[in-house]
């Protein structure tokens, strides 16, 4: 098939052949012809030029794609590792939910047992801290009745001699050392004047107690119970009393200290035998020298 350009062409061949036309617008019709290709040319070289900026674009755009699917792709596999990654953190954190409640209920439990074991420890500290109390107040009372054993065993052998012979006696009365004298050694029935052998027991006693520096004495008269009759005094108190008086100047003339000795009546009312026999009656009828305990040997020994 002829192109335009070349159809022209002929055309003007045949009319300049043909002698229909003048030199003229042969020419012209070249210049056509001319132009004509000229317009073929630029219009065939503006499609080439077209399809390859096409093909270009089209490869661009197919590199473009490759690239985008690559990406795509590598999104994708991100993606997964990513929700992999996340189910396992769902796992962990709930792996580390349960660890952390149980922690809890173990920090709890733990708790509970460090408070019972304050609480134990608090009671075992007081118990022990009671025991040592009662540690030492044991202490203490062995100590203060290891001394009054020794003060008592040093009464006895320096009255020794007065011991034996029966004139007076040394005994523990409710933990406390007394020196026991007849009244009937020192007085006669129903009077306070102390009778000649009575002084030289007093005076043998008021020197062993005088040796006893800083300790203070109870000097106590009682009687049995019989009622009084041939006396100046109304009542067995009045005559215990006059004769515990009695006594306690005879030591302080013998050489105690005043400050050291003190006087009670007890009359019939604190008996150490029954009244119901002749030799009960003259056990009651007495005069104690009750040694006082200092401030310092009131121990509470602790109860069990």
């Amino acid at each position: 098939m002829l192109k335009s350009s070349q159809l022209l062409t002929v055309a003007a061949l045949s009319l300049y052949a043909s002698g229909c036309v003048s030199e003229r617008k042969y020419d012209a019709a070249l210049a056509e012809i001319d132009r004509a290709r000229a317009t073929q040319r630029a219009s065939q070289a503006a499609s080439h030029k077209t399809i390859a900026e096409l093909e270009a674009e089209t490869q661009r755009l197919k590199d473009y794609m490759r690239e985008a699917e690559a990406r795509c792709t590598a999104i994708a596999v991100e993606l997964a590792r990513r929700v992999q990654a996340a189910i396992g953190c769902v796992k962990a954190l709930d792996e580390t939910t349960a660890m952390n409640a149980a922690l809890r209920s173990e920090l709890e439990r733990l708790g509970k047992d460090a408070d019972e074991l304050l609480q134990a420890k608090g009671s075992l500290a007081s118990s022990l801290k009671e025991a040592q109390l009662r540690l030492e107040e044991l202490r203490r009372a062995q100590a203060a009745a290891d001394a009054r054993a020794a003060l008592f065993k040093e009464v006895a052998l320096k009255l020794k001699r007065m011991i034996d012979a029966g004139e007076l006696a040394v005994v523990l009365r409710s933990g406390r050392m007394v020196v026991v004298l007849p009244t009937d050694v020192l007085f006669d029935s129903g009077r306070t004047q102390i009778k000649p052998r009575g002084k030289e027991a007093l005076s043998e006693v008021a020197r062993v107690l005088a040796s006893l520096a800083g300790r203070r004495f109870q000097v106590a008269g009682h009687t049995d119970d019989q009622p009084i009759r041939y006396s100046a005094f109304s009542s067995n108190w009045e005559l215990s009393a006059a004769r515990g008086v009695e006594v306690l100047r005879f030591l302080i003339e013998s050489g105690m200290p005043p400050d050291s000795v003190s006087a009670a009546g007890y009359g019939e009312f604190d008996p150490v035998a029954g009244n119901d026999s002749a030799e009960g009656k003259a056990r009651n009828r007495r005069i104690e020298i009750t040694l006082q305990p200092n401030i310092d040997e009131f121990v509470a020994v602790p109860g069990k």
